[in-house]
């Protein structure tokens, strides 16, 4: 096709004298819908996400069908890196509904035309290659090439994505200049400010809702656009923790310390369009552990855990798909002879169906292809797995080897922001920052068990009482039982879930759970949750956990959940004051059976987190980490009959942990012998010039 349009100015009049017609007309459906107030429930999976996150962060959400939404600076302006290549593509595509260019033209590739970075076209093009506009946009949204974006702007006009955005109301949406190109700024002002682009949350979500109600362009184009963004590589942010098999038409942007995502997550509750920026990261590396990255995983899981669905209360048919269907067909598989070889893709479809009713004629029930209670009950413990989880008593069977200490040679060589040695009796031994309140992840759950036996002190009968797990514990982010939505539990068994693996889960559920019994006016599962924590902030008072602030049950981050290793200290030895509470901590691995709610059980292995139950002598008690708190361990264990509480707050890394408190136990046995051969002994604070 002739080259129609070869000179951008000539191209940059025609646009203008598009604005008053086409123009105007989509500008009239920008405006953004009348939503609901700010979701709770995505507040609370993600608030902690961003207070613990070391840098700026702009964040929307909006569930397109219904409106539930989530903001948090919203509205602040922020870099883009190459998520402007998004506005840029849907520029391209507007003129091209409009005629302004055609997306078909074949495009010579120059040597001048190459620049660094992302994408194929340098390294893997030779000059005189030719592609269509339309290829050079595939490059661009699916490997962020920057040779074929500047291509593209090219084409467009480097003014033509900001005047369009503009007009659409999308006032801080704007693309500077071309990439490696900074001379060709239009607004040097931002460009040394935002680098070749900006937007904000808030207008990114309103660009995305008008791409999904095909305000901007015909169908045809639009479901190319989607497409483009449907190819998109890179998997390291927002996409990192999502199931594969949950569509995410989306592009992403990185520069030193900057990290961007935007796009519409395809779930089973309808369309979700979700843009996070994030600027000023302190963790500029460019490794998969990326902090920003990171974030952005979590924050993605966090949105998929909140709009998912569940049907572990609900009949399984044709059409369900999830987790519990992948436990189906394992199961069916293994019940049935022969086998019917479903594949295990969590989808209830034909096949499935049929194995279901062979399955139903095989145990005299109706063959009906729904999987109902009796069904469940027929099928009996389910398959989580290829390899299948033994039952309970099998697990506890086990023997698992422990290996013996080294001698007590080495000082205490530490990594840790804090720590105390203790005696038996939970008295201060010696320390170093003990006094400073820090966030303690995990080790929160020790007050959570705490609270619970201290209700079982005075009825024992609450250790038998079942809980039912609800869609909000199933999606409490981070560490888990598996335990899912509409399963239950007797409370007894469950402290296992809490301490061993860590379950932030079961941390929700005993709040809902067991916050009435400290608040007779607490009604709900919201109420009484927020009960059950004012009821652990009493604790501490009572306890004389000076500088001591509980915030929730799990120790999610929060920069107001802190606690000085002193006081830790103390709460450990009031909890292992309860011979329930020792046993359980002491414990490497638990097995146990849920039920649900529809009938059907499953049989569960917890593993304790806490690795010194490997080494004889160590008794316990808890682990915690986030990426805030660091890695913390409280620790007991006991040497020629000597007992030491060993708490670590702030240690680099999980194996640091272990290494600082073993470096700290040996130190002080040894210590404490070579003290009481000589009659003599020391305690107080221990500075070293090492301390982070």
């Amino acid at each position: 096709m002739p080259n129609r349009f070869p000179l951008p100015l000539f191209l940059f009049c025609l646009l203008v004298s598009l604005s008053g017609t086409a123009l105007s007309q989509t500008t009239l459906h920008s405006v953004p819908l009348s939503g609901s107030a700010q979701d709770e429930r995505l507040q609370r999976l993600i608030a902690p996400l961003i207070a613990g996150h070391r840098g700026e962060v702009s964040l929307a959400i909006e569930h397109l069908e219904s409106g539930v939404r989530f903001q948090h600076q919203a509205d602040r302006p922020m870099p883009t890196a190459s998520l402007i290549k998004l506005p840029l593509m849907i520029t391209a595509y507007q003129l091209a509904e409009n005629e302004a260019i055609d997306l078909d033209r074949k495009i010579t590739l120059s040597d001048d035309d190459k620049v660094p970075g992302a994408g194929i076209l340098r390294d893997h093009f030779s000059a005189g290659a030719q592609l269509s506009l339309r290829d050079y946009l595939r490059l661009m949204m699916r490997y962020s090439d920057n040779t074929a974006t500047n291509v593209v702007i090219d084409q467009v006009a480097l003014p033509t994505t900001t005047q369009r955005m503009t007009q659409w109301g999308l006032s801080n949406t704007r693309l500077h200049s071309k990439v490696y190109r900074g001379n060709t700024s239009i607004d040097p002002d931002r460009s040394r400010k935002f680098g070749i682009g900006s937007t904000t949350a808030s207008e990114m979500i309103q660009l995305l809702r008008m791409l999904h109600n095909k305000e901007i362009t015909n169908d045809a184009m639009t479901s190319e656009m989607i497409d483009h963004l449907l190819t998109c590589e890179d998997s390291a942010l927002l996409k990192r923790s999502i199931d594969a098999r949950i569509k995410f038409a989306h592009k992403t942007g990185a520069v030193s310390d900057c990290r961007t995502d935007a796009g519409i997550l395809f779930t089973d509750s309808g369309p979700i369009a979700v843009c996070i920026l994030t600027d000023e990261n302190a963790d500029r590396r460019w490794t998969k552990d990326n902090e920003a990255e990171i974030l952005c995983g979590k924050i993605g899981q966090a949105i998929v855990n909140r709009f998912g669905s569940d049907s572990s209360g609900s009949p399984l048919q044709v059409g369900s798909s999830g987790r519990l269907v992948e436990s189906l067909q394992r199961t069916l598989n293994a019940r049935l002879n022969p086998s019917p070889g479903l594949a295990v893709d969590g989808d209830f479809g034909p096949a499935t169906q049929k194995a279901v009713e062979q399955f139903q004629r095989e145990q005299s029930l109706r063959p009906n292809g729904v999987v109902d209670s009796k069904t469940w009950q027929s099928l009996g413990t389910l398959i989580e797995t290829d390899v299948p989880v033994p039952a309970p008593e099998v697990i506890h069977r086990r023997q698992l080897r422990v290996v013996q200490p080294p001698p007590l040679d080495d000082p205490p060589i530490v990594t840790c922001k804090a720590w105390v040695i203790g005696d038996a009796n939970g008295e201060i031994i010696w320390s170093n920052n003990a006094d400073r309140p820090l966030e303690a992840a995990s080790t929160t759950k020790i007050m959570t068990a705490h609270l619970v036996l201290q209700l079982a002190k005075n009825d024992p009968s609450v250790l038998e009482e079942m809980i039912t797990f609800s869609r909000r514990a199933d999606r409490t982010v981070g560490s888990t039982t598996g335990i899912r939505a509409g399963e239950r539990i007797d409370a007894g068994t469950l402290l296992f879930g809490l301490l061993l693996p860590s379950g932030n889960d079961a941390a929700t559920a005993f709040a809902e759970h067991f916050g009435s019994s400290f608040d007779e006016s607490a009604t709900t599962d919201a109420a009484s949750y927020d009960a059950f924590i004012r009821e652990m902030n009493r604790e501490a008072e009572r306890l004389g956990l000076e500088k001591t602030r509980y915030t929730n049950p799990h120790g999610l981050s929060n920069r107001q959940h802190l606690i000085p290793a002193k006081s830790l200290l103390k709460l450990s030895s009031a909890a292992m004051q309860h011979p329930r509470f020792r046993n359980i901590v002491s414990t490497r691995q638990f097995g146990c059976r849920v039920t649900s709610k529809s009938g059907y059980s499953r049989n569960l292995q917890w593993t304790n987190t806490n690795r010194l139950l490997g080494i004889d002598g160590y008794r316990g008690i808890k682990t915690g980490t986030t990426s805030t708190a660091g890695a913390c361990l409280v620790s007991t264990g006991e040497r020629h009959g000597d007992t030491l509480t060993v708490v670590v707050l702030g240690s680099q890394s999980s194996s640091a942990r272990y290494a600082d408190s073993r470096n700290l136990f040996r130190w002080a046995w040894k210590k404490r012998l070579e003290g009481s051969e000589s009659g003599n002994d020391t305690e107080g604070e221990v500075n070293h010039s090492d301390d982070r």
